[in-house]
């Protein structure tokens, strides 16, 4: 804990993960919430979508915002928003007032997500940055194994709505983090005020940066697998192979633990191989192992052990890209480093938006359908990288 930027990565961590948190926790409660609110599945699921693309947009706000006035306050700001839209959910009456609550709490949360990428950049950049992103990802990596697993809990003594409580009482824990332990990072003659011209040229510039852009969507397309598993684990894993909600919540984990694992090893065989080099191998292995995972389950072996296995070995290969993949899109970036980390984030949360979508027009709450969507995205995000990549390209 001596190493300020491990201690500074931990906090980083700590309130990335309140985002994760607030989707992955309530996964266990889809089910009732339908059954408690008179609604479909799609109608459940679309507290998801409209969390998604809120989150996804808002995160341009906070960027420009970030550079203005520094790191701390857009935190602060967004905190607050999250936690009176978590205590308006936790009081829903209806599906349509659940569907308002959670796409404003999406846009408290957006802050979480746009604004520490920043802070990372302006204290580290290459591998140095890679490690402290993957420490992050130890933080945000667990939350996949330990939100459904605590929801799964609360609702064994209280119900979808304690969820709620339990995330609004993280979130304040969380604001004391940001006042008390978390430094400002954004010296106030580096701060670039707002303006629509400045950053229409920054955002021109971004949009015209191939390379950006092919890193962005290799992580949207990367993070939209995560989305189109969690749309649908839910009803695949309570209905297709009859878990309660704490047995998901645990295979859930498992699947979990190849990305937590292989993030890790980012950074340092970033430093031994060179980033580009780790991106474009693992995400080839991302493409195949989903792939043949999907070839398995159509071909009839659509057992849960063979779809937790192919899944374990796809985010694991997926580990290594997604850390990789957002220090790169930054490192050229340092004096928008701000609205890049927004629009990178805005680009890759309704990229998962958007895939849920897609993917929903032929889902039917089976594994042959969830892996299949699974794989799209992969081979979508091998499609960018070899688009931006020379040395993926070259093979």
């Amino acid at each position: 804990m001596r190493d300020p930027l491990f201690r500074m990565a931990l906090v980083l961590g700590l309130l990335s993960a309140v985002g994760p948190f607030a989707m992955d926790m309530y996964l266990p409660a889809l089910p009732q919430v339908a059954a408690d609110l008179a609604t479909s599945e799609a109608g459940a699921a679309l507290t998801l979508t409209a969390y998604f693309i809120v989150f996804g947009v808002a995160q341009m706000i906070y960027g420009p915002m970030a550079d203005a006035i520094g790191r701390k306050k857009p935190l602060m700001i967004g905190l607050g928003i999250f936690t009176l839209a978590t205590i308006a959910a936790a009081f829903a009456p209806s599906i349509g007032w659940l569907i308002a609550a959670r796409a404003v709490q999406g846009l408290g949360a957006a802050a979480l997500m746009a604004v520490p990428r920043a802070v990372i950049r302006d204290v580290a950049s290459g591998p140095a940055a890679a490690r402290v992103m993957a420490t992050i990802m130890i933080v945000i990596a667990v939350s996949p194994m330990l939100a459904p697993l605590s929801g799964s809990i609360i609702m064994a003594w209280g119900g979808w709505r304690e969820i709620f409580a339990v995330l609004a009482c993280a979130a304040l824990i969380s604001f004391l983090l940001i006042v008390f332990a978390l430094p400002e990072t954004l010296a106030p003659e580096h701060r670039r005020p707002v303006r629509a011209r400045v950053m229409a040229a920054g955002a021109r510039r971004l949009l015209g940066d191939r390379r950006f852009m092919g890193l962005t969507m290799i992580g949207g397309f990367g993070m939209a697998s995560f989305f189109v598993f969690i749309a649908s684990a839910s009803f695949v894993y309570t209905r297709q192979y009859g878990l309660t909600p704490t047995q998901f919540s645990l295979a859930f984990a498992a699947n979990a633990i190849g990305f937590f694992s292989a993030s890790q090893l980012a950074a340092r065989m970033a430093e031994r191989f060179g980033m580009e080099r780790v991106i474009s191998v693992a995400i080839t292995g991302f493409a195949a192992a989903t792939i043949a995972l999907t070839l398995v389950v159509w071909s009839g072996l659509d057992a849960l052990p063979v779809v937790m296995i192919g899944l374990f070995l796809g985010n694991a290969c997926l580990g290594l890209v997604m850390p990789t993949a957002m220090v790169m899109s930054l490192d050229p970036h340092p004096d928008i480093a701000g609205l890049a980390s927004s629009l990178g984030g805005t680009f890759q949360m309704l990229t998962g938006g958007v895939m849920i979508g897609v993917t929903s027009l032929f889902m039917n709450n089976t594994a042959q359908t969830m892996v299949a969507g699974i794989a799209l995205c992969a081979i979508l995000s091998w499609c960018a990288a070899a688009l931006s990549l020379p040395r993926l390209r070259l093979r």
